[in-house]
């Protein structure tokens, strides 16, 4: 039986008009709705639910519509949430007009996710915030509390052209 699901989100020019916020800010401004959600975040359902000077916490509901073939959620979304998460705790150290971008991901996967797992709550932390260089790590826990993935990466940071 075919299922289907609809998807809208803004466009992302709308977040040029917030370079001149720092990256806690920014974030901020899209956790509280000034600014609307990224269309990755809509399309994998992804929503920020605490925002802090080296620390994230995201959630993500898991649904039928991230699973593979093997009816499980496919690796991919949840490295994406650890992505996001560990990426995002970076950025809240960012200066305005100062962007960002991961140059390594490494994540471990403990436990299968299914849409039985419930509400997946993300945490991203920053380990070491250097000028030009982050890294942070996350960890990815079910709707019960039990650790699903945990990974660790490092940012690079995009200086504006002079």
């Amino acid at each position: 039986m075919p299922r289907s699901r609809t998807v809208t989100w803004s466009d992302p020019a709308l977040f040029a008009a917030a370079r001149d916020l720092s990256g806690l800010d920014f974030l901020r401004a899209i956790m509280n709705g000034a600014l609307p959600r990224p269309p990755v975040a809509e399309l994998l359902g992804i929503r920020a639910i605490e925002v802090e000077k080296g620390r994230v916490v995201f959630e993500m509901e898991a649904a039928e519509y991230h699973y593979n073939p093997l009816n499980i959620v496919h690796g991919g979304v949840t490295a994406t949430l650890l992505d996001t998460v560990m990426g995002c705790a970076a950025q809240t150290l960012l200066d305005a007009g100062i962007a960002y971008t991961t140059t390594d991901l490494q994540v471990r996967y403990v436990r299968t996710v299914t849409i039985a797992s419930g509400v997946l709550r993300a945490e991203g932390k920053v380990v070491h915030g250097g000028r030009r260089f982050v890294t942070a790590e996350g960890r990815v826990t079910d709707g019960a509390g039990k650790l699903v993935a945990h990974g660790s990466c490092g940012c690079l940071t995009i200086m504006p052209e002079r």
